[in-house]
């Protein structure tokens, strides 16, 4: 027989924060589920935390002892250990008092200390902002999480005090903690699934950071309350009705959606109030999970349910462990009503989340799904954290993680892997495994092949194609929605740059040192060590990274190796001469990475006679040794340029640009191609414009292995009836019709 719970009214901060808050309230919570012992250490806690915050009160006007109790109060509910509500009531004496550490360690054990480190702030160091340290104090307290997740626990009853307790502040701080509230802890209370405190401070963030919307919609809503009391319980009483009928024992709960729930439907669809018409939804709890499918059939055959409307969580669980039936049904007056259908346990999980592992200690399939998916969580964070230097990157790609929708796609083999909404196909790839995001190059997504960037949706079935030779591009960061995803590949374009210009420094420093008959392979442990302090730096690597990346320039530091060395007749600062002649060129290969760059003035390519310059931040840029920007930086910065020569097996074509008058005629634009394509040069890129009424200018990007291809394409080109004029184009712009070389009678390589 179905129960129908009594509607009440969702209490405001104000209501939920007028109780008396005391240990006598702390201690009898408490003593409902701990042992006699443990009760004894709570009151040690409480002891010393009144001490330490004795005298200290809060912005309230209240003792700030009746801020660690209430929270410890709120762990006490979730029915914690006594080591996390030690830790809720002692989380800011490191902060507030002269307590260490080791004073915790001393009287509460090594398990407490680390639960309240893990939850102080990082207060000793100085930061250049806010901003950045508050990003720092984030990624301790995560780092924390990772390690005991009763860290996050006490943090968010800390922040959910505080934002119930935040109306004495400034309308400014009020916004910007309500703000920071919406973005890092409440998505973080929905990844764990705890729904009723992930409601609670989105109400609280919302009403502290838009008061007036929050007072209008507020009062639209409780306006609409009474005019929609009919519906709801009419729908009430058809449910149970449908339900008896069909034997299904359960309870029926109707409630109202949460009021920053409402606000977001508005703006996302950009609806009005009047026209959010689902703001009453109903909970139907029955006692085990064969009866939620019986009452799904039994409510779509009470009402008409709206096509595409239909989830089954249970089946497919969300990435918090949430598991429900969702419906959408048209009600009386055709009125789209939602319905949730869960088990107590399952209802248990949604409202309380990982709190569940304490307040339920059972070995259910559900609590297992739960804690599986939290592990995965953690194991994320320790994952982008090992990847990622900085405090704010590592934010960063965690917010764009704990954002609550998802897309559920396959694997090949069946499992179900859940990404962000908008993910694509390298995410995909990156979740599956590191290395195979690092050699992804497409996707057979439902037996059809797809590119990287494709964006996936759930039901897709995926698998990875990858290649020996591929490796993360810098334009994936564009497009990819994972925290993980974005991590990895700025760690492995970060890694592969840095032993790039490692490389590319050691030829340059050894270029250097020839003048001198010396090479870096000579230099015995302390000539280095001396280098080394002398330039400041902590490693060999470091010295050779800077010379290759440009912030060093490769004759002075072979100046201070000579010093290092004890010689007084360096010779280094002669740019191009050595004791035996003219110093050995550079040989370049075209593989060096992001070390090594095309100057985007003149795009040479090998045949071409070329030159060098070390540019601070991006390594070595190769110019052809008639390109008039270089002729001109040369005279201005002279130590900065060095010789180049093409390596003699280069294997790997270059992007060119090629320019063609042709007749406008039918067919044209099919022979051009047809001819790069006989000539074996891939095009990339094509362009075009009129230059008169019979006659089209194209522009082409095509690659080529070197300056005799590229002059045999040209010859081929030029045989062409079709084709007025045709010639390479030195540079991104490309040139007007008088610079084209007329292919009548016109012989010789590219110009």
């Amino acid at each position: 027989m179905p129960t129908r719970e009594a509607q009440s009214e969702p209490k405001t901060a104000g209501q939920r924060n007028s109780g008396v808050v005391s240990i006598a309230q702390l201690i009898g919570l408490a003593s409902g589920y701990l042992p006699e012992a443990e009760i004894k250490r709570v009151r040690e806690a409480y002891k010393f935390s009144d001490s330490a915050h004795l005298g200290q009160f809060r912005a309230t006007g209240e003792p700030y002892v009746t801020h660690p109790i209430a929270v410890a109060e709120l762990c006490a509910s979730w029915r914690l250990d006594s080591q996390a509500i030690q830790a809720a009531l002692l989380h800011d004496v490191m902060e507030d008092s002269g307590a260490t550490k080791q004073d915790l360690i001393e009287r509460f054990g090594p398990q407490v200390a680390e639960l309240v480190d893990g939850l102080s702030k990082l207060d000793k160091m100085e930061f250049s902002s806010r901003e950045e340290a508050q990003a720092e104090n984030f990624r301790k307290m995560l780092l924390a999480m990772a390690r005991d997740l009763r860290v996050i626990l006490v943090k968010l009853a800390d922040r959910l005090h505080n934002m119930r307790t935040l109306d004495i502040m400034s309308p400014a701080k009020k916004r910007r903690i309500a703000l920071e509230t919406m973005e890092i802890y409440a998505p973080i209370a929905h990844r764990l699934g705890l729904n009723e405190i992930y409601r609670e401070l989105q109400d609280l963030s919302f009403q502290h950071a838009y008061p007036l919307r929050y007072r209008t919609l507020k009062k639209a809503v409780l306006a609409a309350r009474g005019n929609r009391r009919e519906v709801v319980g009419k729908i009430l009483e058809s449910v149970e009705k449908c339900l008896n009928d069909s034997r299904v024992e359960c309870q029926v709960y109707g409630r109202e959606k949460a009021l920053y729930g409402i606000y977001r439907k508005m703006i996302e669809k950009r609806l009005s109030f009047s026209q959010v018409l689902d703001v009453y939804g109903f909970r139907v709890v029955v006692k085990d999970m064969p009866n939620c499918y019986l009452a799904l059939g039994a409510l779509h055959q009470l009402f008409k349910p709206v096509p595409g409307k239909f989830k089954d969580y249970i089946a497919i669980p969300k990435v918090n462990g949430y598991q429900s039936l969702h419906t959408t049904l048209l009600g009386p007056y055709g009125t789209p009503v939602e319905f949730q259908i869960r088990t107590q346990e399952m209802h248990q999980v949604a409202e309380k989340g990982v709190a569940s592992h304490w307040l339920y200690k059972g070995d259910g399939e559900g609590l297992n799904t739960l804690q599986t998916q939290t592990h995965r969580l953690l194991q994320s964070l320790l994952d982008i954290q090992n990847q990622t230097g900085d405090s704010a990157e590592f934010l960063e790609h965690i917010k764009v993680d704990l954002f609550p929708d998802a897309v559920y796609v396959f694997t090949p083999n069946g499992k179900i892997m859940s990404l962000p909404r908008g993910a694509t196909v390298v995410d995909f790839a990156y979740a599956v495994h590191t290395d195979v995001g690092n050699r992804c190059v497409a996707a057979r997504i439902n037996q059809v092949i797809e590119p990287l960037r494709t964006v996936l949706k759930s039901g897709d079935v995926v698998e990875i194609i990858t290649s020996s030779h591929a490796r993360p591009n810098p334009v994936w960061l564009s497009f990819v929605r994972s925290g993980k995803a974005r991590s990895e590949i700025r760690h492995y374009l970060k890694t592969m740059n840095l032993e790039d210009t490692v490389r590319l420094g050691h030829r340059l420093l050894n270029q250097a040192l020839e003048a001198d008959d010396l090479t870096l392979e000579s230099m015995s442990n302390e000539a280095w060590d001396r280098l080394m302090k002398d330039t400041q730096v902590s490693s060999r690597e470091e010295l050779l990274s800077d010379i290759g990346a440009g912030r060093r320039v490769a004759p002075v530091v072979a100046r201070r190796v000579l010093m290092a060395l004890g010689r007084s007749d360096a010779r280094v600062d002669q740019a191009t001469q050595g004791p035996n002649g003219p110093r050995a060129p550079i040989v370049v290969t075209g593989c060096e990475g992001m070390s090594v760059q095309r100057a985007p003035c003149c795009l040479p390519i090998p045949g071409d006679a070329i030159i060098g310059y070390v540019r601070k931040g991006s390594g070595l840029v190769v110019h052809t040794a008639e390109c008039e920007t270089a002729r001109k930086a040369i005279r201005k910065e002279p130590d900065r340029w060095t010789d180049l020569t093409w390596d003699d097996n280069i294997e790997r074509a270059f992007d060119v640009n090629v320019d063609l008058q042709v007749l406008n005629e039918k067919g044209a634009l099919a022979i051009v191609a047809a001819t790069f394509s006989d000539m074996g040069a891939n095009i990339t890129n094509l362009t075009m414009s009129d230059e008169t009424v019979n006659r089209k200018l194209l522009h082409f990007t095509v690659q080529v292995t070197d300056r005799i291809h590229l002059a045999r394409i040209l010859m081929a080109l030029r045989r062409q009836e079709c084709v007025e004029r045709v010639a390479r184009v030195k540079g991104k712009n490309f040139v007007k019709t008088r610079n084209l070389v007329p292919s009548a009678g016109s012989s010789g390589g590219p110009h």
